[in-house]
């Protein structure tokens, strides 16, 4: 499948040996839709627990910061309330190295003072007032710890004291133990953040793949089935009960393969029927030509009765000959094209009741009622074949009412020239169309609306028309059935066939 796209892309056929290259490359590198459900949800998941993160750290700095700033309180304290202020070396170490810091200074009223110090160093990397700390400065310097923080950075950190509004405590801290604990908490929220979209991306893939890949799956694989074998109904999809979006396709699915298998069905019947007609045709056109020939002596006869009869048989013999030689072009869908001439109508429709044998001792009243001298400029040939065949459906619509009656039982033929165009009506007092024939009325084995019948007659009736420009139509709201035909004069374009409905309607 890729290798004739990508010929179709690029104007050349890939040779085997590049096919052949290309195929493994093509199976290593293809991932199912579970695994690319699973990757994502995983990226899904660490996005999240990035964005999570920036202010997770940050807080944990700002939480840090804050527990020295307490213990600096307490140790301010207790500093403070040494006798003259006066504080043991050993005890101001013990302090500070509980709190972490190197210096501790407090502001007391107006004065500034500098509680304990050890290893003061010569000057400070970072200054941080907690007092006025703001989120995105926070997120900022926490990344800036996490980035840039070197073992000698030292920093200064003033926050609020609570001992006396306006004052505050004051410690210079090393920033390195910072930073550890920083990086240990970011080790940890990774370690949990790998686990909870493990986890997560397992509990989205089993129900994906429950709801999704699998029902998925399941559809592709019936339509390679049924690619492989249109035409064996048993690889028509079975439908589910899910009334999602899944149980949609399906349906839809079922149906379109059906409605495929169906017209592979039609087709195949046709082929069988287009191979046998072609298989009958080359007998059937000897026997007609054997049957012309005796038709020609007996024309030759002095009978009055045999003089009268035999112009009609040649002609019917003439056109079975013609019809029979374009058998196999009719079923190439390749129907002559019309051989347009001025003829009569009531001559046309005499012929036609003559054909079906509708005489006096027949109990089928034919009714014609046409306008005097009415012309039409069509081929006679296939005009007749139309009539014939909309006549001969309505003959065998009269058959199913059981007993003639003349009185009920009729058939009526009108006919008017509108313009330039001709408008033949044929109506029967028979049942009339089942609405389920008149979805496919003019479709090929589609049309019948009697049992056994093929519905070759109206196929071949419309399609003929077509080919005049002209169109074929039932009428609705009469008794019976009445199909309307209306034959332009001449050629006609297919863009004035609307207007050529609304005229006939």
């Amino acid at each position: 499948m890729q290798s004739q796209e990508t010929s179709g892309i690029t104007g050349s056929e890939p040779s085997p040996e590049a096919a052949g290259r290309a195929a493994p490359w093509r199976t290593r590198l293809r991932v199912g839709l579970s695994g690319k459900l699973l990757m994502l949800t995983i990226v899904f998941v660490l996005v999240a627990e990035v964005l999570i993160y920036v202010p997770l750290i940050a807080n944990f700095r700002i939480n840090w910061l804050n527990d020295r700033l307490a213990a600096a309180h307490t140790a301010a304290l207790v500093l403070d309330a040494a006798p003259s202020g006066m504080v043991p070396e050993s005890l101001a170490k013990q302090i500070l190295d509980s709190i972490g810091a190197r210096a501790v200074a407090a502001k007391m009223g107006d004065q500034r003072r500098l509680l304990a110090s050890a290893e003061l160093p010569s000057s400070v990397t970072d200054d941080i007032d907690m007092r006025d700390l703001t989120w995105w400065r926070s997120i900022k310097e926490a990344f800036e710890v996490l980035l840039f923080c070197h073992a000698s950075d030292v920093m200064r950190v003033i926050g609020p004291a609570p001992m006396a509004k306006g004052q505050f405590i004051e410690i210079v801290l090393d920033e390195a133990p910072l930073y550890k604990a920083m990086l240990k908490f970011s080790v940890t929220i990774l370690v949990v953040s790998l686990a909870i979209s493990a986890f997560t991306a397992m509990l989205v893939f089993f129900a994906l793949h429950y709801l999704l890949v699998q029902p998925m799956g399941r559809l592709t694989a019936n339509m390679v089935a049924f690619r492989a074998d249109p035409e064996n109904p048993t690889r028509i999809i079975r439908r589910s009960r899910r009334n999602d979006e899944i149980g949609t396709a399906e349906e839809e699915l079922a149906a379109m393969q059906t409605e495929l298998a169906s017209m592979l069905h039609q087709k195949s019947r046709l082929a069988s029927l287009g191979l046998a007609v072609a298989k009958i045709n080359h007998d059937l056109r000897n026997l007609l030509a054997s049957a012309q020939l005796f038709s020609d002596q007996l024309s030759s006869l002095p009978d009055p009765k045999v003089q009268r009869f035999a112009p009609k048989l040649m002609n019917a013999l003439q056109r079975a000959i013609a019809l029979c030689q374009s058998t196999l072009s009719y079923g190439r869908a390749q129907e002559a094209a019309p051989d347009r001439r001025t003829i009569a109508v009531e001559p046309l429709l005499e012929d036609v009741r003559e054909s079906l044998g509708l005489t006096i001792e027949v109990p089928i009243r034919w009714i014609v009622s046409v306008e005097r001298g009415l012309t039409m400029e069509a081929d006679a040939d296939q005009m007749f074949r139309v009539v014939v065949n909309l006549a001969r459906n309505a003959v065998q619509a009269l058959e199913t009412h059981g007993a003639r009656d003349p009185a009920r039982d009729q058939i009526r033929i009108t006919g008017r020239r509108d313009g330039d165009m001709v408008a033949i009506e044929i109506s029967d007092t028979g049942p009339g169309i089942p609405e389920k024939a008149r979805k496919n009325l003019y479709q090929a084995f589609q049309g019948s609306t009697r049992p056994g019948g093929s519905g070759l007659g109206l196929a071949i009736a419309a399609e003929l028309v077509r080919a005049h420009g002209g169109e074929i139509m039932l009428v609705e709201g009469t008794m019976g059935a009445t199909f309307r035909i209306t034959i332009p004069d001449g050629e006609i374009d297919v863009s004035t066939r609307g207007s050529l409905r609304s005229r006939a309607s």
